[in-house]
């Protein structure tokens, strides 16, 4: 052990970085160890730019672990300590890691300097569990770190030591570039965006096949180093994770949920330890063999194939039906089912709070508060969909008038008589309780308050039989309706301001969304979604159309107000 230590010493007093005869030949995992020497490492931040790669990436990685409930983080390519220094600021219980004593030696000087003592361990990631202690909330690999590992058994024995060292529900974050870029276009452009934020700075490859990807370093005082990385491939990674036993994986390009392959800079991987619920919803236990709506709905707004339909045909802002008197484009569509519900609110403007349950991206509220000036809160299922929402905020400058929250609407996480105005779009019918829903809906609505929103519906005289296949789709066995809505909030003491019969639109939207999907089916399948999931959302758009056309379906903005 005290030879060990002893060799780590020296690295800190190495002066030139070490390579064989043939450097494109070195192709080994330890490699870093003489490649990270301290002159290279002080000028990292040159390449980095803090300030800037602050600005660019926002509260991405932040609002990922705190929509997770995250606290405990092991970073465990800590590098000079950028992303230590910013979660530990942000309150995170922060352990910084990492395989190399000279970056671990800068990130605690830039922790002091910034009035942090770093908790800082020297790690092999092949064996993590050996230095570090317990277990944490989440690992974040960041900075193309990983591409340090050549040798796939090192890459597996890695993800298996940072899966041990997480929590049964603990989530892992790593990036990668993007190689397959630069593999199959020889394209490499840094656009000094994201990442290395440092303008004058170049990092480009010096060196490039399918094992190894060699870049050089050129600062302005004319010093240059190099780094010998292997070259993974987003979907080789996303593999290795899934093999790893991560039960979903989410990728994002350069912080966007949707992207053309070739244009991020980085993949950003977030993957989940387990994505099994421990209770359901609410805490009630479930039958056996039953399984909770709430977590059919959840599990499939998560999935990549629906995040990536939606996204590309449904408009990837909004995920509700729009009025086509004026438009056949879904987007346009959308934005005028916003204006109707907007102009029959007679309470909405700056000193309201508008709380959107089943919120999807966020696009809705989005428009809402840049038109009124209120604030809003984002009540969604999906961790997918409010991670982008979050990010899409902090772009748009919506980071402080609107707050996104992970849960249903059949508990409401609000107090009692706080919104003035309680609004969704086509969420509701994903509900096995909607008479919960409105419940809760009249609980936290203030005295005076409204409720309006859209929601598919059967018609009052609908033949159940005759809706089955839609029935199926969603895995329920009803939808609401006018009557059952008026019904319902009429008991809880609602007043029945409005319900606008709008089934028409309901009809054209999925006819429209169907048009799209098929005009779309190959670069939906290019971009990640199964043909499996195409087919069978093809075939269950067109239920929608048939239904609609036969009388049984319903659809229109409806509007209640709570008395004073």
């Amino acid at each position: 052990m005290q030879s060990e230590q002893l060799a780590t010493n020296a690295e800190l007093h190495l002066d030139e970085q070490t390579y064989g005869l043939d450097p494109t030949a070195d192709r080994e995992t330890d490699l870093y160890r003489g490649e990270y020497i301290m002159a290279f490492v002080e000028k990292w931040d040159e390449l980095i730019d803090w300030e800037a790669r602050a600005d660019s990436e926002g509260q991405f990685f932040m609002d990922v672990l705190r929509a997770r409930g995250k606290e405990s983080v092991l970073d465990v390519a800590t590098g000079t300590g950028f992303h230590s220094v910013r979660l530990t600021g942000s309150g995170f219980n922060v352990t910084s890691a990492d395989g190399s004593a000279a970056m671990l030696a800068k990130a605690f000087e830039n922790g002091q300097k910034r009035g942090m003592i770093l908790k800082t361990v020297q790690a092999d990631w092949r064996w993590l569990n050996r230095d570090i202690q317990g277990k944490y909330d989440a690992i974040i690999c960041l900075g193309n770190s990983f591409t340090h590992l050549h040798q796939e058994s090192d890459r597996r024995r890695a993800l298996a030591e940072f899966y041990a060292a997480l929590k049964h529900d603990g989530i892992l974050i790593i990036d990668q570039r993007n190689y397959d870029a630069m593999l199959d276009n020889k394209d490499y452009s840094n656009k000094h965006k994201y990442y290395y934020a440092g303008e004058k700075v170049r990092a480009e490859p010096e060196y490039l096949d399918e094992g190894l990807a060699r870049f050089k370093y050129s600062f302005p005082d004319g010093a240059e180093y190099t780094l010998n990385m292997c070259p993974v491939r987003k979907n080789y990674m996303r593999k290795l994770l899934s093999e790893a036993g991560f039960e979903r994986v989410r990728t994002y390009g350069d912080f966007q949920e949707t992207y053309a392959e070739s244009e991020p800079d980085f993949f950003i991987h977030i993957a989940e330890k387990s994505s099994l619920h421990l209770a359901r919803w609410g805490g009630a236990p479930l039958e056996e063999g039953k399984q909770d709506i709430r977590e059919v709905a959840e599990t499939y707004y998560d999935s990549d194939d629906a995040d990536t339909f939606y996204s590309i045909v449904w408009g990837g802002q909004d995920l509700h039906i729009g009025l086509y008197d004026t438009t056949s484009n879904i987007r346009d569509a959308s934005d005028l089912t916003i204006d109707a519900m907007v102009n029959m609110l007679p309470n909405l403007d700056s000193n309201a709070t508008v709380l959107d349950i089943g919120s999807g991206y966020g696009g809705a509220m989005r428009k809402v508060v840049k038109q009124s000036g209120c604030e809003a809160i984002c009540l969604n299922i999906s961790d997918v969909q409010n991670d982008t929402n979050r990010h899409r905020n902090v772009q748009q400058g919506f980071k402080d008038r609107i707050r996104v929250v992970h849960g249903v609407f059949e508990d409401i996480p609000e107090k009692a008589e706080s919104v003035e105005i309680v609004w969704s779009q086509d969420a509701i019918l994903h509900s096995d309780q909607r008479d919960q829903v409105l419940k809760e809906v009249h609980r936290v609505l203030k005295p005076g308050g409204y409720f309006i929103f859209t929601d598919p519906m059967q018609a009052d005289d609908a033949d159940p039989a005759a809706l089955q296949p839609v029935y199926d789709r969603l895995q329920l066995n009803s939808l609401g309706s006018f009557r059952f809505y008026r019904e319902a909030a009429s008991a809880l003491g609602f007043e029945i301001t409005e319900q606008q019969d709008m089934t028409d639109q309901l009809r054209n939207h999925y006819h429209r969304v169907r048009e799209e999907l098929l005009a779309n089916y190959d670069r939906l399948l290019s971009e990640g979604a199964s043909a499996a999931y195409l087919d069978k959302m093809a075939a269950g758009l067109q239920n929608w159309v048939d239904s609609a056309d036969a009388g049984q379906l319903a659809w229109g903005i409806q509007l209640f107000r709570k008395p004073e």
